[in-house]
């Protein structure tokens, strides 16, 4: 058994922007039902104080860089057994808003702050200096935000293991040189071999190159990253650390108790591999409630998405407006926000197909199991995908992804080409290049195999049967954790 502090900014149920909030509750879940003793610290934010009844305040700890001690409240994740440590500091964290911005949606102006609190109580708790009486084995820090850990635990005598895990490089945390000052982080960091980056101080780079091991959380974002087109500045850095051994990629799990089409509270009819006509009610459901013809030979074409350049929403609405017009029978819903000029897009697009695209703007769960079960396809065409949760949630209910070839898509979603068909594992449609046309074509192919019923359903069949469960992941994250301490 090994004792494991895992530090994450958000944590499913009680804050979520994305998918590190998943993980950071599946994982550590998943670890402690395979016998870990797993604790998770995260920030008290106002949003969690409201949704928990029951905290105990456990320690006060005096942390450099604060005038003010902060508290530890102690509580469990919801629906689990793992103990959860709330960092109590009511300046940095009791406040209207999400984790990292304010109600109108600009960066909250102390978020260099308020991280480098979360990063100094992980490393006092992970040098058993906190008054809890309990020093981790391995410190799983993840993302920019716990990047500082890794750095104040360097050199420390008798301190854990560190393992940083990139969820997404495109965000750093990057500041101002008279931040790392106003934060009062020992000299010796501030050096191209510690935080600088160009100038300016980045969170990011701590872990990558203070942790003992880093990874991604898929195989191929592990190899993409470590290239000029992923890897925003920092590949040369990342290519040597893998080089060392230090970098390595697992992929994410998804939570088959919430995802499963068996049990789905949110579904108008449960289905199986072995019931796996029951798909087409929740389809014929899907579509009257989004007010689409309700007709079963229509291919119906489910988006589930941030409104991003990233996602590479601006291919879809395209390629959509380009299939619809050649007078394809598809249809489409769409569920998600982000940028305005994406939301207006997406409603001129409704408006000109009104009988053909469903959109929601906007975040709504039940629909997006809804989407997930009804849709015949799941389209996902991001610029990249560091991991994704969506392809692997849409395999799940035997809905086929149409995806670009990147990060963890292209470990999980196998071509619909001839051979693969042939060889009994295409469960999907993939393209290489980020533009409207390769989309459109991948789209199109889709449109002409769903007019073969029989090999359409070997597909879903093939999709079905996939284990993209927690169980798989946290095995290998045990591994990890003997192979690095070992080491």
């Amino acid at each position: 058994m090994r004792k494991i502090l895992f530090a994450s900014s958000e944590v499913h149920p009680l804050m979520k922007t994305g998918g590190l909030a998943d993980v950071s509750a599946s994982l550590p879940i998943a670890l402690r039902e395979h016998g870990q003793d797993v604790r998770i610290i995260m920030p008290a934010y106002r949003q969690c104080l409201k949704q928990l009844e029951q905290m105990e305040k456990v320690a006060s700890v005096k942390l450099d860089g604060y005038h003010l001690p902060v508290d530890i409240l102690q509580t469990m994740l919801p629906d689990s057994d793992v103990i959860l440590w709330l960092l109590h500091s009511p300046f940095h964290f009791d406040r209207e808003g999400g984790p990292y911005s304010d109600p109108d949606g600009g960066d909250w102006h102390d978020n260099a702050a308020r991280f480098a609190l979360l990063s100094r109580a992980a490393a006092a708790i992970a040098m058993n200096e906190a008054g809890l009486n309990w020093q981790p084995d391995i410190l799983h820090c993840n993302d920019w935000q716990t990047g500082l850990a890794p750095a104040l635990l360097a050199g420390r005598e008798n301190r854990p293991e560190t393992v940083f895990t990139i969820h997404n490089l495109a965000y750093q945390g990057l500041f101002p040189a008279e931040v790392f000052q106003a934060l009062d982080l020992p000299d010796t960091l501030w050096q191209m071999e510690g935080l600088e980056f160009h100038g300016l101080m980045s969170f990011m780079k701590g872990g990558l190159i203070f942790a003992d091991q880093i990874t991604t959380v898929s195989p191929t974002y592990a190899d993409e990253i470590c290239t000029y087109e992923f890897g925003y500045g920092l590949e040369g850095l990342l290519a040597y650390r893998r080089q060392q051994g230090r970098l390595s990629g697992i992929l994410n799990g998804i939570d088959y108790h919430i995802w499963n089409p068996e049990t789905d509270p949110f579904i108008s009819k449960h289905y199986s591999l072995s019931k796996i006509r029951n798909k087409a009610v929740n389809k014929a459901a899907l579509q009257q409630q989004s007010f689409l013809p309700d007709n079963k030979d229509s291919l119906l074409i489910g988006i589930i998405s941030r409104l991003v350049s990233q996602k590479g929403i601006d291919l879809a609405i395209e390629a959509m407006a380009r299939v619809l017009e050649a007078g394809h029978d598809v249809q489409l819903v769409c569920l998600g926000s982000g940028e305005s000029r994406f939301e207006r897009d997406l409603r001129v697009l409704r408006a000109k197909y009104p009988d053909r695209v469903a959109v929601t703007i906007g975040y709504d769960e039940a629909l997006s199991h809804q989407i997930e079960a009804g849709a015949d396809v799941f389209m996902m065409p991001s610029r990249f995908e560091p991991c994704g949760l969506n392809q692997m949630y849409s395999l799940r209910y035997g809905t086929l992804p149409i995806v670009r070839n990147t990060g963890g898509l292209a470990d999980t979603v196998v071509d619909a080409s001839e051979e693969n068909r042939k060889a009994g594992i295409a469960n999907g449609f993939c393209f290489d290049e980020a533009t409207v046309k390769a989309l459109e074509q991948a789209l199109l192919r889709a449109v002409a195999l769903f007019a073969r019923p029989r090999i359409w359903r070997s597909m879903m069949l093939v999709a079905m049967q996939h284990d993209f469960s927690w169980e798989n992941s946290a095995n290998a994250y045990i591994d990890l954790y003997h192979h690095i301490v070992n080491r």
